[in-house]
């Protein structure tokens, strides 16, 4: 039950894409990239303070805008002095949290799958 609302986003997520086809101008890519990077990176800190049973959605809201805000703040300056691949910083910082998380979530699922099955 806990992977239904994930998925039921990822399937409105793909099927918005298909019904409405859309491209980004060049020189936001980076901007796009980086900001939906850190989007994903909240929402699955998220979904992993969700499973620690710490989660605050005033926490998850505000962290959410501001890391979107603050990495693409970071692309706007690397733009601003000339430095274009200062996106790459963020898009390093963001992955390597993400994965960090991701990898805390497989483990609280697999300690839950594991209790689960010891107490049947």
């Amino acid at each position: 039950m806990i992977w239904l609302a994930p998925i039921c986003g990822l399937i409105a997520g793909v099927a918005v894409v298909y019904a409405f086809p859309w491209r980004i101008p060049i020189g936001y890519a980076n901007y796009l990239s980086v900001a939906l990077l850190a989007g994903l990176d909240t929402i699955v800190g998220g979904y992993r303070a969700g499973l620690e049973e710490r989660f605050d959605d005033h926490v998850f809201i505000t962290g959410f805008f501001t890391n979107i805000l603050a990495a693409t703040a970071l692309v706007w300056l690397g733009d601003l002095i000339g430095l274009r691949e200062l996106y790459l910083a963020a898009v390093v910082a963001l992955g390597v949290r993400m994965f960090n998380n991701l990898g805390y979530v497989l483990r609280l699922l697999v300690a839950r799958m594991r209790v689960s099955r010891e107490s049947s």
